[in-house]
């Protein structure tokens, strides 16, 4: 989560895969990543109201698809707010999920899916 720089993402898939790696397993809880993940952004929201800096940039998390993370501090909207501040475009559906546009293109080096869109470039 404190990887991506402004303007990059992450996904959750690209956090449990570096975990995984990490521990040298085949896979990390998709449960307990999403749990750590809560509590990370809820002690970056700690941090910042703390006025320290630099915090975690939790909101530049996102789901596999694309989709945002409801259970973050302030919902969905905070998320929305923070990310296009940095630039990025959010659809809006009447029904579903908000969800980035363009996503792919902006997701850290790491990324499978970053790599390839990068590859179909080459």
């Amino acid at each position: 989560m404190r990887t991506p720089r402004k303007g990059r993402l992450i996904t959750v898939g690209e956090i449990r895969a570096r975990l995984a790696r990490a521990a040298r397993v085949e896979a990390a809880c998709p449960l307990t990543t999403g749990i750590f993940m809560r509590i990370a952004a809820d002690a970056a929201e700690e941090d910042a109201a703390a006025g320290l800096k630099p915090v975690t940039p939790y909101w530049r998390t996102i789901r596999d698809d694309g989709s945002l993370i409801e259970k973050f501090p302030g919902g969905v909207e905070n998320q929305i707010r923070r990310l296009e501040a940095e630039g990025h475009t959010v659809e809006r559906p009447k029904r579903g999920k908000p969800r980035l546009v363009g996503f792919e293109k902006k997701l850290t080096a790491e990324s499978p899916k970053a790599n390839a869109t990068k590859s179909l470039r080459t």
